[in-house]
């Protein structure tokens, strides 16, 4: 404590001169005696520490993390039971940071995806570098919903941590992603770079379901049949060419695709070179929901694809027209399983397994309302 007026005794924690505090060690500010008029938390550049003070007004305690490397100047005024201020003043320096790590990519967002979304859609985030420190990044990266929802992060490897709700999203929510990184400790003298902030909104449920032994796609949204149409499905065969088995979810939609043979070149038996019309992604192993007018006589009664699942010219251009990034397209029948690694397969894990993949040991994320 120092200078100023008589008044209600304050302590500060970090002490006064304190070095080499720890980013994410808030600033507590209490009134032994009398109340907290005001606190101040500045640092320079960095700019201030904001906080909240007590319903008593007899403790503050800081929000957020502090910048690395970074001075900070306390002053607090508090007032006694007969009126009287008195002002402190002191001082503390965090950790020195030696290098910085970012949000390379968050999935959904506007430029990629636009801003309604499927009810299957998972939120997907990539760091510009390896986190070690995977319990302080996930603390601080939040989920905010109009309507409750339970779920949970689930790391990848260091470099990605994604969050899916236990269930697919309610229709029409609104969802708010913050990551509150900066100042943040990701590893060894390593911290993070800044705060970011995504909203995006689920629009109706819909889910498609196809089997590939009934050779048929079912589209219902909430809950209503509002689509069947005849596919084919991947052949199998010599080359393996199967439809993967699972929940997978629309991942793009592209008006033209060139799709050619995986490890199989010109002159090659096997080798194909397509462009293909009206597609939906639903896997990174190149399986398609597309046009194929090459295969109407065999939609609805046999498989005969690379692997994609092949719909009438009609019916791509109003599936692609009528889907959304996010959307469940379940498949099943086949011998090959969609890996939960393949694309966005985060529904192939059950819950336990997803939770097994959390940094954070005291259970899954209750998302609040806005």
């Amino acid at each position: 404590m120092a200078g100023g007026a008589r008044g209600a005794p304050v302590g500060v924690s970090p002490a006064d001169k304190t070095p080499n505090v720890p980013t994410d060690q808030p600033v507590v500010v209490s009134a032994t005696e009398g109340k907290l008029k005001s606190v101040q938390v500045e640092g320079g550049k960095a700019g201030p520490l904001k906080g909240i003070l007590s319903s008593d007004g007899t403790r503050w305690r800081s929000l957020g993390t502090a910048r690395p490397g970074t001075s900070y100047a306390v002053t607090t005024v508090s007032v006694d039971a007969a009126g009287k201020q008195r002002e402190t003043k002191s001082a503390f320096s965090t950790v020195k940071g030696n290098k910085t790590f970012d949000i390379k990519t968050i999935t959904p967002n506007k430029d990629d995806t636009g801003l309604t979304v499927g009810v299957g859609m998972p939120v997907m985030i990539a760091f510009d570098a390896p986190v070690t420190d995977r319990v302080s990044v996930e603390r601080n990266l939040s989920i905010h919903s109009s309507r409750p929802v339970e779920g949970a992060w689930h790391w990848f490897d260091d470099q990605h941590v994604d969050f899916r709700p236990q269930k697919y999203w309610p229709a029409h929510t609104k969802v708010r992603v913050e990551a509150k990184l900066a100042g943040v400790r990701g590893g060894p003298g390593m911290y993070g770079k800044r705060d970011v902030r995504v909203d995006f909104k689920i629009g109706r449920k819909q889910i498609t379901k196809g089997s590939t032994d009934e050779h048929v796609l079912v589209v219902r949204r909430d809950g209503e049949k509002v689509r069947t149409m005849p596919m084919s499905a991947g052949q199998g065969g010599q080359w393996k060419y199967y439809t993967t088995s699972g929940v997978h979810l629309a991942m793009s939609r592209e008006p033209v695709t060139v799709m050619t043979s995986p490890g199989i070149g010109p002159g090659q038996a096997g080798y194909y070179s397509l462009t293909v019309y009206n597609t939906v992604r639903i896997s990174n192993s190149g399986e398609y929901v597309h046009s194929a007018p090459w295969s109407v006589g065999s939609q609805g009664n046999s498989n005969v694809s690379h692997g994609c699942v092949n719909i009438s010219p009609d019916n791509a251009a109003w599936f692609i027209k009528n889907t959304l990034i996010g959307d469940p397209i379940i498949i099943t029948g086949s011998p090959r399983k969609l890996e939960p690694t393949n694309g966005w397969g985060h529904w192939q894990e059950d819950w336990p397994q997803w939770l097994k993949w959390s940094s954070l040991k005291d259970g899954p994320t209750m998302i609040l309302r806005h």
